[in-house]
């Protein structure tokens, strides 16, 4: 995959607070040749990060999810801070279901320190991740391998998941609907996830607020059914409201500069 460049990565920040960009729009703001801005779309288009329209582009979505590589370079730094207030919000000496997800794995990351933690996952990248720290076993759940990005999915997989209850469950999403919907593109991954929540006793959901600009075909659940919410922005007033007419907490990651904010849904 190709790396980007300093514009490209502000061109997808721009896509990702308001769900589209214009090349007129953007050769202003950079001061560049609108020629210069149809070559930075279209090399971000071929990476699957953005979907090409007249005139300009929209955020990717729709039936096939962007590529994993893709997906980590996605709103990177605010993936670490959700990652981070997360396992802030897990204690010691718990167990947890970490699903697939890039925002799941900085979750991962932020948790090496932690003791006493026994973690289930279906994502080779957690299992990697935590595999060597002393304070944390870690259990690999049994199924077919997807390829493409090292998640754990079928029937074997919810058949494993079914037999533990564990404290938490941290989980990501492909996309949030306005009506609270929570979606996903694989079947086969969101009866893992539908299994995780299921068997969790209290799940957090972990998102960036570009998946509110994002579509997916296949439903996981409902934002009733999270406990906490951690996300890097405050949501849409829409979803502010669902959070507080079902008593799901909504974190808001802050800068490292910041404390982190949390709000009650009570």
């Amino acid at each position: 995959m190709t790396s980007l460049n300093f514009r490209q990565h502000e061109i997808l920040l721009i896509a990702r607070q308001s769900g589209k960009v214009t090349v007129d729009g953007l050769a202003e703001r950079f001061d560049v040749t609108p020629q210069t801005i149809r070559k930075d779309l279209n090399d971000l288009c071929e990476q699957r990060l953005l979907t090409r329209t007249h005139g300009g582009a929209l955020l990717s979505s729709g039936v096939e999810n962007v590529a994993y590589e893709a997906r980590r370079l996605l709103a990177e730094y605010e993936k670490q801070r959700i990652g981070e207030r997360a396992a802030q919000l897990i204690p010691n000496n718990c167990s947890l279901f970490i699903n697939i997800g890039t925002t799941t794995e900085e979750v991962a990351r932020a948790l090496t320190k932690h003791e006493g933690l026994l973690v289930i996952t279906n994502n080779i990248h957690v299992a990697t991740t935590l595999t060597p720290c002393p304070g944390v076993d870690v259990i690999v759940i049994g199924g077919m391998v997807r390829r493409s990005d090292g998640g754990i999915v079928g029937e074997a997989a919810v058949d494993f998941i079914r037999q533990f209850k564990v404290d938490y469950a941290v989980i990501g999403v492909s996309a949030i609907d306005d009506d609270g919907a929570l979606l996903d593109f694989d079947y086969r991954e969101v009866r893992a996830a539908q299994a995780i929540i299921a068997n969790a006793r209290r799940t957090i959901l972990v998102s960036d607020t570009m998946k509110f600009t994002r579509s997916a075909p296949v439903r996981i659940g409902h934002l009733s059914q999270i406990d906490t919410f951690v996300t890097d922005q405050p949501p849409p007033d829409t979803i502010i409201d669902i959070c507080r007419h079902n008593g799901v907490t909504l974190e808001v990651a802050a800068p490292a500069e910041e404390p982190a904010s949390g709000l009650s849904a009570a």
